[in-house]
C-alpha cells in the first residue's frame, strides 16, 4: 500500500509542477498588462473628476491643490486620454476624437522628466520600464532623447485610437517663452506654476485649434499673475479647482495630521488646502480649523434662517443657518450652489430643508426676470419657498456688505461663526475670498454672501422649521 502510495505521488509531482508553472506564468502576464496599461485602473477622487470634467465647458483650467494629493497625477491621466482617445465610460470631459499635439512641462527638464514623463511614460532611466507610466505600452510607437541630459525625452509618438499618431512634446519653463513657440497645437499641460510669458505663449499656441490649457500646481509663490488670472479676472473659459488633503482618500485621519504638522506654519494652507498666500488681501484671516465643526443634530430650541444669492452666470446659491441665542452662535448647515438653472430647479433641491424655512434674500430680488417679468423673489415663492417679505437688512435699515463682512469675521475670531465639514463648496469660497487693491473682489462669494444675508435677517429665524403659516410680520426673533 505504501509503495502504491508513493508511486501515485511521485506522478503526480511532475503535473502540480506544470500546473503552478502554468500559474506563475499567467499570473506574471496578468501583472504585466496591468503595469502596462495603468490607464485602464485610473479612478479619480471626486476633485479630480471635477478637474476632468470642468475641460468640457472651459478652455483654461486651473487644479490648485496641497502636494502630494493626486494634482500631477490626475494632469498625467487625462493627457494619456487625450494622447491616445482611450476614455473611460465614465469620463465627462473633452475628448479629442483625432490625434492631437501636445506640449507638456515643468520648471526644468529635470523636473520635467521627474514628474510629467515620469508618470506618463515610466521611470526615466529605465528605459525596459518605459509603458508603466499612464500610456500604455502598446499605444508608444517612438522616442526622442534630448542630447545632453540623462533620461530625458525630447517627444513621445503615441498611437491613437482613431489610427492616427499623437506627438507629445516635452518642454520645461527655464528654456524661456522662445522653446514653447512650437506650432499650432491641441493642448497644453502646465504642471507646476509657470511664468506668465510662458503661459501666454500656451495660450497662443492653442488659439488656432480651439485647444485646452491644463495647470496643476501648489500655489507656493502667493498670489501671482497666472493665479490672479484665474481668482480675478473672470472669463467664461476659466475655471479653477482646489483640492485639500481632506479630498485625498489614501491618507488616514492620524496621516493628515502629522502631514498638517509637519510643514511650517506661513506654508500650511498652500501645501495642504492649495491655498495661495493672499497676504492683507485675505477676507477672513483666521484658521479654517477654528470654524470647521462636524455635523449634529439642531436642538429643537435654536432658530433657523436661510439665505439666498441669485444668480445664473455666476452661480444661484443657498445656504440654511442654525442660530443659538444662548451663546449667539451662528451655524451655517447647509449649502447649495448651482449655475445656469431656473427658479424651478433650484427649488425643487431646498424644499427638503424645510416647508417654512425662511429665507433671506438680496436687493437683486427685486428685479425683473427678462422672461417672465416677475420679480426673482416672487418666482422663488410661487415654487413653494418661504422668503421673507423685505430684502435683506440689518436692524436698523441698512444693508452695507463691509458691514456684514466685518460682523461675519467678529464671529469667527471670538468662536461664534462656525460651518458645518459638509459644507465643502462654502471653505472653498472662505479660502480665496480677498481684496484686490482694497476692493473686495466679486468672484468665487456666493455662499459666503448667502450666509452673510442669513445672519442680517436672523431676527426672524424661527425654531421648528417644518410648521407651515409662519406670519413674518407677526413676530421676529430678538
Amino acid at each position: 500500500m505504501a509503495k502504491r502510495s508513493q508511486a501515485a505521488g511521485g506522478s503526480m509531482a511532475p503535473e502540480l509542477s506544470a500546473m503552478l508553472r502554468e500559474q506563475a506564468t499567467l499570473m506574471a502576464e496578468l501583472d504585466r498588462r496591468r503595469r502596462t496599461n495603468l490607464l485602464a485602473d485610473y479612478r479619480p477622487y471626486s476633485k479630480q473628476r471635477d478637474f476632468h470634467a470642468a475641460g468640457a465647458d472651459f478652455r483654461e483650467r486651473l487644479f490648485m491643490a496641497g502636494n502630494q494629493l493626486g494634482k500631477t497625477l490626475a494632469g498625467a491621466a487625462e493627457a494619456s486620454m487625450h494622447l491616445t482617445g482611450r476614455y473611460p465610460d465614465w469620463w465627462q470631459g473633452r475628448r479629442f476624437d483625432k490625434p492631437i499635439v501636445m506640449l507638456a512641462g515643468s520648471e526644468s527638464h529635470e523636473l520635467t522628466r521627474d514628474g510629467v514623463q515620469r508618470l506618463l511614460v515610466g521611470p526615466p532611466l529605465s528605459e525596459e520600464d518605459w509603458g508603466t507610466g499612464f500610456i500604455p505600452k502598446a499605444a508608444i510607437m517612438a522616442t526622442t532623447r534630448r542630447a545632453g541630459a540623462s533620461g530625458v525625452l525630447d517627444s513621445v509618438t503615441v498611437r491613437h485610437g482613431s489610427g492616427g499618431t499623437s506627438t507629445l512634446l516635452f518642454k520645461a519653463y527655464e528654456q524661456g517663452r522662445g522653446k514653447w513657440q512650437a506650432n499650432t497645437v491641441d493642448y497644453v499641460w502646465f504642471d507646476e506654476e509657470p511664468p506668465e510669458d510662458v503661459y501666454f505663449e500656451g495660450i497662443t499656441r492653442t488659439n488656432a485649434t480651439g485647444g485646452s490649457i491644463a495647470v496643476t500646481f501648489t500655489p507656493l509663490k502667493g498670489l501671482s499673475g497666472v493665479v490672479a488670472r484665474f481668482l480675478m479676472e473672470k472669463s467664461p473659459d476659466r475655471e479653477i479647482i482646489t483640492m485639500t488633503i481632506e479630498d485625498a482618500a489614501h491618507y488616514t485621519p492620524e496621516e493628515r495630521q502629522r502631514i498638517i504638522a509637519s510643514y511650517p506654519a506661513h506654508e500650511r494652507e498652500a501645501r495642504t488646502k492649495g491655498v495661495p498666500s493672499l497676504g492683507s488681501g485675505r477676507i477672513f484671516p483666521v484658521a479654517e480649523e477654528s470654524i470647521r465643526v462636524e455635523p449634529f443634530e439642531i436642538p429643537k430650541h435654536w432658530v433657523e434662517i436661510g439665505g439666498l444669492d441669485f444668480g445664473w452666470d455666476h452661480p444661484f446659491a443657498a445656504a440654511a443657518c442654525a442660530w443659538d441665542r444662548d451663546a449667539d452662535t451662528f451655524y451655517v448647515t447647509k449649502i447649495y450652489r448651482e449655475r445656469e438653472a431656473t427658479p424651478i430647479i433650484h427649488a425643487a433641491a431646498l424644499r427638503p430643508w424645510g416647508g417654512s424655512l425662511p429665507f433671506a434674500w438680496p436687493h437683486d430680488g427685486l428685479q425683473h426676470d427678462k422672461g417672465s417679468g416677475n420679480q426673482l423673489a416672487a418666482q422663488y415663492r410661487a415654487q413653494g419657498l418661504a422668503l421673507l417679505p423685505e430684502r435683506a437688512t440689518f436692524d436698523d435699515g441698512t444693508n452695507g456688505v463691509e458691514a456684514g463682512l466685518s460682523d461675519m469675521l467678529q464671529r469667527m475670531q471670538t468662536g461664534r461663526w462656525k460651518v458645518f465639514s459638509t459644507a465643502a463648496e462654502w471653505f472653498e469660497e472662505f479660502r480665496l475670498y480677498h481684496r484686490k487693491d482694497g476692493r473686495i473682489v466679486k468672484e468665487r462669494d456666493d455662499l459666503i454672501s448667502a450666509s452673510r444675508y442669513a445672519l442680517m435677517m436672523k431676527r426672524y429665524a424661527r425654531a421648528n422649521n417644518g410648521k407651515a403659516n409662519w406670519n413674518f410680520t407677526a413676530r421676529k426673533v430678538l
